[in-house]
């Protein structure tokens, strides 16, 4: 008798585990509004290109024109999505430029920054350090220096530039800190430094930096398990712009992977693709798709993707989607090595890596994948998802006891990684 009120008391234990862990966190109601909201910043956007427009085409030789033409494009992708808006953008800093014989450092970061966005990396560098030599604003050029080394993977260099710009009473110091806290997988002090930048952009009562302020910390409450905090700040940054893509699709992430309602989170996605077209909102939901066991509308929204990203203007921008895509599908798995080895020449990172051993392990070549592992991505990145890969490819090896304690590890990471990961990693 003692046993069986025992075995019901667990029971009812791990119930109430599982129903708080996955306790509701969202209510329509808070964001139904911004769901309905007219796009205004598309709005303004296009009133600004037309303005500046207009004036260089008057007066074409007032060159500092084709700057404001660039923000206005920028403005536009950054309402839409568009490829095309990020690529106008570009023709026009080239021009800008070219008419200043790269001797302005404000215009050399402002290319640069549109290259970072096109994931042009090795480019912005090159830019960046001419900036770096003309030394004009030589701080905001180590800030970006910095940002290219991180996404270069030249980690040493990065460690150097923000050592160069040391001040904690500094936003763009505090974000980047942060930034490099995350990398070295510290995400308590990563929130920490975040926490004190939102602070001082909320003091600055700048509206760009408190919406970049909460989406960032939203994101690393997220990582940390602090759902109700997350879904806080989404909603935050959408009460400054009710047009914010990103915000709204982190809730449409807590939706699904928090409270497992995909109906809710496609409902959301489907407000924002109205307007924002980014190819890789197609693959989250192909993935919430395959979770509602609907093969059809998964197989609509893969091919939606594949002919988005089939448009030469996004360049390298989809490299890592296209190869973890390919790398599950048999019939295209060398297409999918090939992707990984060129974004490892574009950028040696451990998540490129990833992308080569991910690739080769799921052609069956699990030995040339450890060792990709083991040199490459182990003690080198702390991502979820790259995690899982090594763990899948230390089960191929058979190396058990490598494995289990990244399983526990992977366990606590089921809410970054969805839904779909979590009867993969229970079977790991």
């Amino acid at each position: 008798m003692k046993t069986t009120i025992y075995i019901f008391l667990i029971a009812l234990f791990l119930s109430s585990c599982n129903s708080e862990s996955n306790s509701k966190v969202t209510d329509s109601k808070d964001y139904e509004a911004f769901l309905m909201a007219e796009n205004g910043n598309l709005s303004k956007a296009k009133e600004k290109q037309v303005f500046w427009a207009n004036k260089f085409e008057k007066t074409p030789s007032q060159y500092p024109y084709l700057a404001k033409l660039a923000g206005a494009e920028s403005q536009l992708f950054g309402a839409t999505g568009a490829i095309e808006n990020l690529v106008n953008a570009e023709t026009y800093l080239l021009q800008l430029n070219q008419k200043t014989n790269q001797n302005k450092s404000g215009y050399l970061r402002a290319l640069a920054r549109n290259y970072i966005s096109q994931h042009r990396f090795k480019e912005s560098l090159v830019l960046l350090e001419k900036a770096e030599v003309l030394a004009e604003n030589l701080e905001s050029t180590q800030k970006m220096l910095f940002d290219v080394h991180m996404e270069l993977g030249n980690y040493k260099m990065a460690k150097s530039y923000l050592e160069k710009i040391v001040d904690l009473n500094s936003f763009d110091y505090l974000i980047r800190t942060a930034k490099w806290n995350d990398h070295l997988g510290n995400l308590d002090a990563a929130i920490k430094y975040m926490e004190k930048a939102m602070a001082k952009a909320e003091s600055s009562n700048l509206s760009g930096l408190k919406q970049w302020s909460y989406t960032n910390i939203a994101d690393f409450y997220g990582h940390d398990g602090q759902i109700n905090k997350s879904y806080e700040y989404f909603l935050k940054a959408l009460a400054l712009n009710p047009n914010d893509a990103y915000a709204k699709k982190g809730i449409a992430w807590i939706v699904y992977s928090h409270e497992r309602n995909p109906e809710e989170a496609l409902r959301i996605l489907n407000t924002v693709t109205k307007d924002y077209s980014a190819p890789d909102y197609f693959l989250l939901k192909a993935e919430i798709s395959e979770f509602l066991k609907d093969e059809s509308s998964k197989s609509k929204y893969i091919a939606s993707y594949k002919k988005a990203v089939q448009n030469p203007q996004y360049g390298e921008m989809y490299n890592a989607y296209n190869a973890k895509l390919f790398a599950e599908d048999e019939s295209m798995v060398d297409s999918s090595i090939t992707i990984a080895n060129r974004e490892i020449e574009n950028r040696a990172t451990p998540q490129s890596y990833d992308l080569l051993a991910w690739s080769l392990y799921n052609k069956g070549e699990s030995k040339k994948a450890l060792e990709i592992v083991n040199e490459f991505i182990i003690n080198k990145t702390y991502e979820p998802e790259a995690l899982y890969h090594v763990a899948e490819i230390y089960k191929a090896n058979g190396l058990t006891k490598e494995l289990q304690p990244l399983k526990e590890e992977l366990l606590g990471a089921i809410y970054e990684l969805g839904p779909l990961a979590e009867v993969k990693i229970n079977q790991l």
